[in-house]
């Protein structure tokens, strides 16, 4: 393994960047990567970009989750006929399907997030090819290639028929 230390602790090894989580990049207002500017895949630049993009979304879903926590307490529970009961049951059941949703999400953020670190952000998992800027701004967390992840839910097609 080829390992080089950068400054602000930033990494390269093999070729690829891993940014610590201490580590701050200021990006430009309006910053995206794109295969045109002249960058190479997965710089700092690129990193910092997908982090800032990561945490904003983990964020966002923390205070989802909050704010669905609290409506939940605050609803007075004995209110109204069994009809509304009942409808009342099915909304706050959908909303704690929806908060396990954004614990799973988050969940796979920090697995994102960790990868970024590490230096493995970007490469697929099962080919270790470039996963691609568009789907990555796409899919922040995506860990396979369209073209993994393709085959991947074909295999699973198959084996569920």
């Amino acid at each position: 393994m080829n390992s080089t230390a950068l400054e602000n602790g930033i990494t390269k090894e093999d070729g690829r960047y891993a940014l610590p989580a201490t580590t701050i990049i200021d990006l430009p207002d309006g910053y995206r990567p794109s295969d045109d500017d002249g960058e190479e895949y997965m710089s700092p630049k690129h990193l910092a970009y997908f982090r800032k993009k990561l945490k904003k979304w983990r964020d966002d879903l923390i205070e989802e989750s909050r704010q669905t926590m609290d409506n939940l307490r605050e609803e007075v529970r004995d209110v109204g006929d069994e009809a509304e009961r009942a409808t009342r049951e099915t909304e706050n059941s959908l909303e704690l399907r929806t908060r396990d949703r954004y614990r799973k999400l988050i969940s796979k953020i920090d697995k994102a997030l960790r990868r970024i670190e590490e230096g493995r952000y970007g490469f697929c998992e099962e080919t270790d090819e470039e996963i691609g800027l568009e789907r990555l701004d796409a899919r922040p967390i995506a860990t396979l290639t369209l073209d993994a992840q393709e085959r991947r839910e074909h295999l699973q097609k198959q084996m569920g028929d």
